[in-house]
């Protein structure tokens, strides 16, 4: 039985999406079967597992509309064992579209639920709120990755997102888990990073990963060639670093 897992932080630029698209291909390298949901509305997972954005039809909007079932939605990578639920800009319009609906925060989990027997991990890309899209990325997962960004704000707004998952937890979602917090855009020279590594390991100890993921320019550069940085360059410390964290979550749910 397959586990889906959110990687959602309101914060912008903390590497969400860096790392929904490189842990889904460093998963898929080490045999694990793969779906990867874009619940973005920038919708760069999908351009960044090589999709053009402009032709997709039939994605995520409607996977929650309910006008287009999950398989119909899934889009084949070219990352071996990476499936992919594609986004277009149309997405903006969901939350809008949704606020009437009953059980709106309950759309993904009607809609997705059903695949966790076709794949080890589904992973879901949230949009950077705390808005309908991630309430429902949320409520239809069994985790979630915080990742957290080894900068001077970086547990501005954490507190915010831990408690919407104690909300979604007790309201909508009661065997939701953290997966961990993974510490991103690490850069060993500056004391700053160290710092913030400290402090997220002295505050919540436990459920930080044990990878940290290091800034890296080739990972900068992935994707603008729409692809991961398995693909792209898998010599690189990004590589390492997105393949040791893949290992750490198999070894944890094994």
């Amino acid at each position: 039985m397959g586990k889906i897992i959110a990687i959602a932080n309101q914060k912008g630029g903390v590497g969400k999406t860096t790392t929904s698209v490189n842990l889904a291909a460093s998963l898929g390298v080490l045999d694990q079967k793969v779906l990867l949901i874009d619940a973005d509305p920038q919708a760069n997972a999908t351009s960044g597992l090589g999709i053009d954005v402009e032709q997709v039809e039939i994605g995520t909007y409607q996977l929650l509309e309910h006008t287009a079932s999950a398989e119909e939605c899934i889009v084949e990578t070219d990352s071996p064992n990476v499936d992919i639920i594609p986004a277009h800009i149309d997405l903006v319009a969901i939350e809008i579209e949704l606020v009437d609906k009953d059980e709106r925060e309950y759309m993904l989990r009607q809609a997705v639920s059903h695949l966790k027997s076709s794949y080890d991990y589904i992973l879901i890309d949230c949009a950077p709120s705390l808005g309908l899209l991630t309430l429902n990325a949320l409520t239809a997962s069994d985790a979630v990755i915080i990742p957290i960004q080894c900068e001077y704000f970086a547990l501005e707004g954490l507190g915010k997102l831990l408690n919407t998952v104690k909300s979604v937890q007790k309201i909508h979602n009661t065997d939701l888990d953290i997966e961990g917090m993974l510490l991103t855009m690490f850069d060993q020279r500056l004391r700053l990073s160290n710092q913030v590594v400290e402090e997220v390991q002295k505050h919540f100890s436990d459920m930080v990963f044990e990878t940290i993921i290091q800034r890296n320019v080739r990972l900068g550069e992935a994707p603008s060639y729409g692809e991961s940085i398995i693909k792209y360059d898998v010599s690189s410390k990004g590589a390492a670093n997105y393949l040791s964290l893949a290992k750490e979550i198999i070894k944890k749910n094994m």
